[in-house]
């Protein structure tokens, strides 16, 4: 199946997570910047709350694309210390590319967020979403940090992930809800006709529709 695009994903990954609908305890929470038109679709369909969980890949050193770790909102690093072994990564560069991420996060937390606090997660139900999982990292640290805030109950959900890397989240999260799991998997942008970037504007759009009582970001 080739989704149309992020929303056409959204749309048929919230047919995936009926049985959440019109309950209170309910929150989408969207990994940006890719997850969050996933997730608005969601969060229509379910009549939830949406926000964002901000996090940030940690590429190696000049092979950016391949993470050895992942930081989050609220602190959590994730390290693959194996691959950072197997490269010879020493640790100044390893914490030379965590500050470069940490201001990146600090960044987007500001424009996406401004000074609101998080919502309270302690015994809430919440469903995290991105556009597709490939290494799933950036998904593990997200995690991580979401378990130290208690959610009653946490799910994963994307359109499309690698089967193995599927099959890992569906034992350390309460549900993992994916649409497809093809094989050969080729990466999230193969399943998707458009998988144009998301821009910055469009995730402060998508949250101020999302939440159209709450007061506008600043520009």
């Amino acid at each position: 199946m080739i989704f149309q695009n992020r929303t056409d994903a959204g749309r048929r990954l919230a047919q995936r997570l009926l049985t959440y609908a019109n309950r209170p305890d309910v929150l989408v929470l969207a990994l940006p910047r890719g997850g969050v038109p996933v997730a608005f679709e969601i969060a229509r369909e379910l009549k939830a709350p949406l926000d964002v969980f901000v996090v940030r890949k940690l590429g190696v050193p000049g092979q950016e694309e391949l993470a050895m770790g992942a930081i989050a909102s609220g602190g959590s690093c994730v390290l693959n210390q194996h691959l950072i072994r197997a490269i010879g990564i020493t640790q100044d560069e390893v914490n030379t590319v965590i500050a470069q991420e940490k201001r990146e996060l600090q960044r987007r937390q500001r424009l996406y967020r401004a000074d609101r606090p998080y919502p309270d997660l302690h015994n809430r139900t919440v469903i995290l979403v991105d556009d597709g999982l490939a290494t799933g990292a950036t998904m593990y640290a997200a995690v991580t940090a979401l378990r130290k805030l208690e959610p009653a109950r946490l799910i994963v959900a994307v359109p499309v992930a690698a089967k193995e890397v599927c099959d890992r989240f569906g034992h350390i999260v309460d549900e993992m809800v994916c649409v497809q799991t093809p094989d050969p998997f080729d990466g999230v942008s193969r399943w998707y006709a458009d998988f144009s970037q998301t821009t910055d504007d469009e995730v402060r759009e998508l949250l101020m529709r999302a939440n159209p009582g709450a007061a506008a970001l600043p520009g």
